[in-house]
């Protein structure tokens, strides 16, 4: 039997102010209480994920390996409160750009569920009370799309959110 529930985070706008196109520690700002909500719903045994849509990589801003540097270091600010995500997913495809290396992965990018179909494949959850906490339609659409409550976070702090809507 599954127990383990899931929430599934967008990154920019939820995790981390939005500046447009975040991919350098340099420009990476944690949203007010991003790092308490993530400790409290591990503390509460939700696997946790991010599932962001990354088009900078397709439209040759950065680099997936920009990417990947910038969760490292997410991973290692969480670490030292002892908290962490499951696992990070993204998506370089964008509809508006033709980049033959990621237009098979369309079924990626939100509000598509390809993210979210990677997660349970790969960790098998409950999707019973799990959730999506994302900042646009698109984040709420793929939540609908995929069958989980979708929480919509338009600013403030985001541990608040969390335990208010939850908890």
């Amino acid at each position: 039997m599954i127990s383990k529930s899931a929430v599934f985070l967008d990154r920019d706008g939820v995790i981390n102010i939005d500046k447009g196109y975040v991919y350098r520690i340099d420009d990476f700002e944690w949203i007010d209480g991003a790092k308490e909500a993530i400790k409290y719903l591990k503390d509460k045994n939700y696997l946790v994920f991010v599932a962001t849509n990354q088009s900078g990589i397709t439209r040759g801003y950065y680099k997936e390996s920009d990417v990947e540097i910038l969760h490292d270091f997410i991973r290692a600010e969480l670490r030292k409160i002892k908290a962490g995500i499951d696992e990070f997913f993204y998506s370089p495809y964008h509809p508006d750009i033709l980049n033959k290396k990621y237009n098979n992965l369309k079924n990626l990018r939100k509000p598509d569920i390809g993210m979210l179909k990677l997660a349970e494949k790969k960790w098998k959850f409950n999707k019973n009370n799990s959730y999506m906490i994302g900042d646009s339609a698109s984040d709420m659409e793929c939540a609908n799309n995929f069958g989980i409550k979708g929480l919509l976070f338009e600013h403030g702090n985001l541990h608040h959110f969390v335990k208010k809507n939850i908890f």
